[in-house]
């Protein structure tokens, strides 16, 4: 993969989704939901269950999560403008992980999953990705994680669509620490990183 060209990398603030940020994650997604409808729903629900709600019913579905009080990710903010998201939590929290042949457990020791990643166009390659993930570690190290853990995929060639690198790139995971332990499938490693002394 050739390297892309570099662009000066912002600064961020990373906060964590709450009620009273739920506006700029709308913001943030626009009127399609981040992906076609998706509001961060995908490893939530059964397949046929997401189908049915693409839209606005996922969009609900999320923001009743955000309204319980849980906080299902983490929003990067540029100058007070929110630019990027990062989905983790619990891997329980994210059942069609369970069902998958390719990202299934590899050992039964608890994990937090980091499985989304949503970045403005204007922001994409310029590292907030990068930011988002180490945020992530520590953000999970601080609810009590041991281990946090990815499932990047590894593009075929250098011209891949930067929407279907929502569960990020496999180089941005070793970059913040991660190391690849199973690989089911040639483009989808799972990666882990210890954070228990972090």
């Amino acid at each position: 993969m050739k390297p892309r060209q570099a662009k000066t990398s912002p600064k961020l603030k990373i906060r964590p989704v709450t009620a009273s940020r739920w506006k700029d994650l709308e913001k943030l997604f626009g009127p399609r939901g981040a992906c076609a409808g998706c509001w961060c729903m995908y490893w939530r629900l059964p397949h046929s269950q997401y189908k049915k709600q693409l839209g606005a019913r996922n969009k609900r579905a999320l923001k009743k999560i955000v309204a319980s009080g849980a906080k299902p990710g983490l929003l990067a903010y540029a100058d007070e403008e929110p630019v990027g998201w990062c989905a983790t939590a619990p891997r329980e929290d994210y059942p069609r992980l369970a069902n998958s042949r390719t990202l299934g457990k590899v050992a039964e020791r608890p994990v937090w999953s980091v499985v989304c990643f949503y970045i403005a166009r204007r922001f994409r390659r310029r590292g907030v990705t990068q930011s988002l993930l180490t945020a992530a570690v520590e953000y999970a190290r601080k609810r009590g994680a041991k281990i946090v853990e990815g499932y990047p995929v590894v593009p075929k060639t250098d011209r891949m669509p930067d929407t279907f690198a929502w569960t990020g790139l496999e180089s941005a995971f070793r970059k913040a620490g991660f190391r690849e332990v199973a690989r089911r499938s040639p483009t989808r490693p799972i990666m882990r990183r210890s954070v228990g002394n972090f």
